[in-house]
């Protein structure tokens, strides 16, 4: 399974990015994919994750209302849609997919993702 990030960039606060994750080779058995962020000297965060079966979303609440994660099956991709950015939220991004059976409190838990992307980075200048 490879991943592969895009849609990265610098951005003014209050400004919007939309980031897109394309995953090659999908194992049947994917169950989610998620965004994780990391910003410099701090250690890696959840960000948001997605069910592939039926689209359940969840977000860390640092996001919540103003990132919006969807997926189309057919095209094994992942978007996040990020409005209303932060410079907090300046990190690199990356996204992961995992199989076998998520319960919902490890959606948000970077072990338990299998396979993850390169990154890409997102400035918000303030």
């Amino acid at each position: 399974v490879q991943l592969v990030e895009s849609g990265g960039g610098l951005v003014q606060a209050g400004g919007s990015l939309r980031l897109s994750c394309a995953s090659s080779g999908r194992p049947f058995s994917t169950y989610a994919m998620g965004w994780f962020r990391q910003a410099p000297g701090k250690e890696r965060e959840f960000v948001s994750a997605i069910r592939w079966s039926d689209g359940n979303a969840y977000y860390a609440d640092s996001v919540k209302g103003r990132f919006t994660i969807s997926r189309d099956n057919a095209k094994n991709t992942v978007w996040l849609q990020m409005n209303s950015l932060k410079a907090e939220d300046t990190a690199v991004y990356s996204c992961a997919s995992g199989y076998g059976y998520y319960y919902i409190y490890e959606f948000s838990i970077a072990a338990r993702y299998n396979y993850w992307g390169q990154g890409t980075q997102v400035t918000v200048s303030s």
